[in-house]
């Protein structure tokens, strides 16, 4: 287990983050910011290594986005490979790959390491948290969130109750929530929840438009941004996302509604082919410089 330091650190546990992905890098990153205790797990330190450098570019980035004043001091970031290392954690949240195999997985053994009452939270874009409850010791500890990406500007976080998330449970995420500044919106629990339901078949269908010839992907999010008011554009916002992470998203609607908007189009499985995944590869729709 590796410890690094970066300021002064509250006096509580520290929140645990499993997957260094994006959105690991992301909810750490967000943690950190407000002065919290962070262990971060994957499955190699190779990976860690990489997730340490990006939280460091992160929280620069905050720092320029006025998330960060130059005189506020960080959360101490502590990197492992082992979930054991997570007995004391105030909070556990996974934030693995959208895969029902994978998440499951990390409940197991986070329920046989953490302790009873401790909220066991999937950062899952769209299965559904009952379904992933059903690999945990404790499911009335089992909850979702669904953090948006960069989690340290965006305010606001969708919660999901499953149909057996308990009150202590959904009373102590509402506290940890709170330490980390954002806006919980509590929704159902339903395959892709409220914001993949809606955005991601979108976000399909705006690269369906590309892929026909329609218009280019710089037309298809100026037109989206500058006459219906969406932030960044929708293909902006899949390389934000990652396309592979956007592909298995509508990989599970798709299979849990048999919506064919959700389907994957060709030209998003081609990028994951050429792996093309967006912002963090340097290439999706648009190319990256950093």
């Amino acid at each position: 287990m590796q410890t690094e330091s970066e300021g002064h650190t509250s006096d509580g546990p520290p929140i645990a983050i499993v997957g260094a992905g994006v959105m690991g890098v992301g909810i750490a990153t967000l943690a950190l910011v407000r002065g919290l205790a962070v262990v971060l797990v994957d499955i190699d330190n190779t990976r860690l290594d990489n997730a340490r450098a990006r939280i460091a570019t992160e929280l620069r980035m905050a720092q320029l986005m006025g998330r960060l004043a130059d005189d506020t001091t960080v959360g101490a970031l502590t990197t492992t490979t082992a979930v054991a290392d997570l007995a004391a954690v105030a909070v556990a949240i996974e934030a693995a790959t959208e895969d029902l195999a994978v998440k499951a997985k990390i409940f197991g053994e986070l329920s046989a390491v953490v302790r009873p009452g401790t909220p066991l939270v999937s950062n899952t874009s769209s299965i559904p948290i009952d379904e992933l409850a059903e690999y945990a010791q404790r499911p009335e500890d089992v909850v979702g969130t669904h953090f948006m990406n960069p989690p340290y500007l965006i305010g606001t976080v969708e919660v999901i109750r499953g149909a057996r998330t308990g009150e202590r449970t959904m009373a102590a995420l509402e506290r940890a929530l709170g330490v980390l500044g954002q806006q919980p919106v509590v929704v159902g629990d339903t395959p892709g929840f409220v914001t993949s339901r809606v955005l991601h078949p979108m976000i399909n269908g705006a690269a369906r438009i590309v892929q026909q010839g329609t218009a280019s992907a710089e037309d298809v999010d100026a037109l989206m941004e500058n006459c219906l008011g969406h932030r960044t554009g929708p293909l902006h916002t899949a390389d934000l996302i990652g396309i592979d992470n956007l592909v298995d998203s509508l990989q599970v609607l798709y299979e849990r509604t048999g919506d064919e908007s959700c389907r994957p189009c060709e030209l998003l499985l081609e990028k994951v082919r050429l792996g093309h995944h967006g912002r963090k590869a340097g290439r999706g729709f648009y190319e990256y410089t950093n």
